[in-house]
Order: C-alpha cells, then sequence, then structure tokens
C-alpha cells in the first residue's frame, strides 16, 4: 500500500492505493468483468470518515469521485477518478419493533434477508440478492414484490450522505427534503450515501420460483404471458425470459448448455391461489423443469435465477407502455430461437400494481407509469461477442414504437447523456438539475448513470 503524506488522505484508516500496488486490481474490479476500471486512486473506504476524506481530496486535487460497493451497475471504467470502495462498510441492523433496516453502504441483500428473516421480516430486495443496497436504491430498486409494495426508494426513511463540500448530512423528508427527494431514483449524482435505512415488509414466505420450456414453445408462451401478466392481482409479480444457458455443471440436467423460455413467478398469496393463477401458463407446454413451490423469503433468489459469477457483458433496456401481439413478433424476431441471436438473456417484465403508484414521500424514481420493461444481456465473449452490442441495441430500436416515456435507470446499460435525460420526465429532470447544482455545482461526483447538464 502507497503511503501518503496529504493531510485527508492519512486520516483514512482504510486501504489508499494507487495502480503501483498489488492489490489495486483487485480492489476496483466489478461484477462486469468486460470493464476493467482505470482510477488513479482507490480509497477502501471504512468509515463515514474515510468518504468524507477522500472527497475533499479530489475536489483538492481536481479529480472527480465515483463509487462502488459490489460493482454491478459498473458501465464506466472511470478513468482517472478517485473511486471509493464501501465493500468493508457492510454493517447491517434490523430493528424488529420498528420493521426496520439501516445498512452501511457495502452491504448486500443477503447480508439483509438473512438478518431480516428470523423476524419474520424481508426487504424490498432485488432479482439478485448479491446486489449490494445503496446502489440498487438510489436507482429506484425493482424486486420480486414490487407490484405489491412498489420500489425499493419508496420505502427508504432517512440516508447519511457524503456530498461534494466533503460534508456528511443525515437527510430525511424534514432536513434537506430536496435531496432526500432526488437520492431516491438519482443514483450517485448528489453525493456518496454511506448509510441507508428502509422499512421492512411482514413477508417471511412466498409461492414462486421458475418453469422452463423448451426455446420451441417460445411464440406460445410470451403471446400466451402478454395476455395472461396484465390480469394478475398485485400479490403477484412475473417476468419471463429468453434464455441461452451454457453446459455448466451446477445447473439443473435438463438446462444444461439449452435454449430455453422462463417463466418467473412471485405470490404473496396462498400456494392454492398461486397455483390457480399460473395453471394457464403452465397449460401452454409441456415443461423442461417445473421449480415452483411455496418457499421461505430467504430462498427469493429462486424465482430468476440470476448468474452469481462476475463476466464480461454488455445489457440493455428500455421499458413499454404497451405490449401488444406485433411487439411480442417483433422481440421475437430479434431474439426468438429462430434469430440467431447473440444475447444470453431478454427478459420481459411485468410492472404496474404498486410500482405506478406514488408513495407517501415522493421521489425521484423513473419509469414508475410503464407497464413493462425489456432487459437484454449478452456476454462478450466468444464469436458471437462483437455482435451482442448492435443486436441488443436494434432490440430497443425495434420496440421503440411501443416505449414508455420513462425508464428504469437501474435496467439502462451504458448511455449517453441524451439517453440518460430521456429516463425522467421533464418535471422531473429539470428539478434533479436544479438540485444537482446546488449540491454539486463542479459535477465531482462520476456515477455510473450520469445526469445531463
Amino acid at each position: 500500500m502507497t503511503t501518503f503524506v496529504d493531510t485527508d488522505l492519512a486520516s483514512i484508516a482504510g486501504p489508499v492505493l494507487t495502480p503501483a500496488d498489488p492489490a489495486f486490481a483487485d480492489e476496483v474490479a466489478g461484477f462486469n468483468a468486460a470493464i476493467r476500471p482505470s482510477p488513479s486512486l482507490v480509497v477502501g473506504a471504512t468509515t463515514t470518515g474515510d468518504v468524507a476524506a477522500a472527497v475533499r481530496f479530489a475536489a483538492r486535487t481536481g479529480r472527480r469521485v465515483a463509487v462502488q460497493a459490489t460493482g454491478h451497475g459498473l458501465v464506466d471504467a472511470l478513468d482517472g477518478t478517485v473511486l471509493v470502495s464501501t465493500r468493508r462498510m457492510a454493517g447491517v441492523a434490523i430493528d424488529r419493533a420498528e420493521r426496520t433496516a439501516r445498512v452501511q453502504a457495502g452491504a448486500t441483500w443477503r447480508q439483509v434477508i438473512d438478518a431480516a428473516a428470523p423476524h419474520g421480516l424481508a426487504p424490498l430486495n432485488g432479482s439478485s440478492s448479491g446486489v449490494g443496497v445503496v446502489g440498487y436504491t438510489t436507482g429506484g430498486g425493482l424486486g420480486p414484490m414490487a407490484r405489491r409494495f412498489g420500489f425499493a426508494a419508496d420505502h427508504v426513511r432517512r440516508f447519511t450522505i457524503v456530498t461534494a463540500d466533503g460534508v456528511a448530512r443525515d437527510v430525511d423528508e424534514r432536513c434537506d427534503p430536496d435531496l432526500f427527494w432526488a437520492v431516491r431514483g438519482g443514483k450517485a449524482n448528489l453525493g456518496i450515501v454511506t448509510g441507508i435505512e428502509f422499512g421492512l415488509l411482514p413477508v417471511a414466505r412466498f409461492y414462486g420460483g421458475g418453469v422452463f420450456f423448451a426455446a420451441d414453445a417460445a411464440a406460445a408462451v410470451l403471446h400466451g404471458w402478454r395476455a395472461w401478466a396484465p390480469t394478475l392481482p398485485d400479490d403477484a409479480s412475473t417476468s419471463v425470459a429468453l434464455l441461452q444457458l451454457p453446459p455448466d455443471p451446477a445447473l439443473p440436467e435438463p438446462l444444461r448448455g439449452r435454449s430455453v423460455v422462463h417463466l418467473r413467478f412471485c405470490h404473496l398469496g396462498t400456494p392454492d391461489e398461486g397455483e390457480r393463477l399460473l395453471a394457464p401458463m403452465r397449460a401452454l407446454a409441456p415443461a423442461l423443469l417445473d421449480a415452483v413451490a411455496e418457499m421461505p423469503y430467504a430462498a427469493i433468489d429462486a424465482v430468476h435465477m440470476d448468474p452469481t459469477t462476475p463476466m464480461p457483458v454488455r445489457d440493455r433496456g428500455i421499458t413499454l407502455a404497451t405490449l401488444p401481439t406485433e411487439a411480442v413478433d417483433a422481440l421475437l424476431a430479434q431474439t426468438g430461437p429462430d434469430a440467431g441471436s447473440p444475447l444470453t438473456m431478454v427478459e420481459l417484465r411485468l410492472l404496474g400494481g404498486a410500482i405506478a403508484r406514488e408513495p407517501l414521500s415522493p421521489n425521484a424514481v423513473s419509469g414508475r407509469h410503464a407497464a413493462f420493461s425489456v432487459y437484454a444481456l449478452g456476454v462478450l465473449a466468444g464469436p458471437t461477442a462483437t455482435a451482442v452490442p448492435q443486436r441488443a441495441d436494434a432490440l430497443a430500436a425495434a420496440l421503440q414504437p411501443w416505449a414508455a416515456g420513462e425508464g428504469l435507470v437501474n435496467l439502462l446499460g451504458p448511455a449517453d447523456a441524451e439517453l440518460v435525460a430521456r429516463q425522467w420526465g421533464s418535471r422531473d429532470r429539470d428539478r434533479l438539475r436544479r438540485i444537482a447544482r446546488r449540491y454539486d455545482p463542479a459535477g465531482l461526483f462520476a456515477a455510473n448513470v450520469p445526469l445531463p447538464a
């Protein structure tokens, strides 16, 4: 580890590393192995004080600041920045009586799920419990219970954030209300969140999991899902994905090395009601594997079965206002079993329900009024790697006639300023810009989803 004489850096308890340090590469690595971060300096923060010192140093030396916990949201190499790594700040505290969790910046959803479960409580985590809490939540946070309870950001009560002046602020609806509104949806554009408190839900179990069909059933399943999904009650969330699976021995034998259609389902009512709701989809085609059952909430990863190992990927997301037959046909033409698509996954997700309702404490979360989301991902390896970005963009272009006016920033993928600007409606976008100019007038923070100037 490099020794520094700078006053702020010398006060940092965690490691401060330059590219010359042997531990630098591991410290900066993110979940997307296609992107190799190249900051000028990385600070392994252990406290809010460490984060504040790193921000002051960056501002004083003319560098920008970025933040990373698990690195799931990494879309940029962060050249020349001071990167604050928060993975050591992983504390989780559950208040059973208040039904709240208070977590530090580097905590993952798996830590919160495991801490809350003994109390019969659950957080509004996403499809993968290995994702960091803070980055997911500040981008809105769309998970398997979202149609019943809304976005994760809707349940935030307060947070601690280090702003561009190097000051740590405790923020809630009454203290810095504009900042409280903006950070819940505005990602890391306003500062570095070092602690966050949010409500938990009285959920101990669910009926759900996945049903896998052969790829030749894709048209029948997607068209059937298009008609079926909007009839579901808010207690049910669902998505359907076209997957090209590797010959991985960790996968169930019927799925290894196959192209499949994966129906995802999560129901918070009784198993009998869940079976009744799911019956029309089960009847569409023979299942290769049906793994839907009643499960403890701690098994929520079984719904999406997201990969847990870093890999090089390119992703792209779009939201839809409507999903007519023609939109499904357009999707299948680009990525169906006969399309020769290089994409590893293309997911259609039902929105609506509580997602579409304004929370008691309004926030800057975008995409609230979309009806569906489409998210595509391809692995940048092997002979089809170079075709992945073009096909992902072509899919988004093919679905543009049915696009919603706003998008989901956590599922956007790499984007220029113009595309980022379109994720919010004009009123919220203008308000975000005004608040960003107030709290970060020099544009110190280099966020994964940067607000346009």
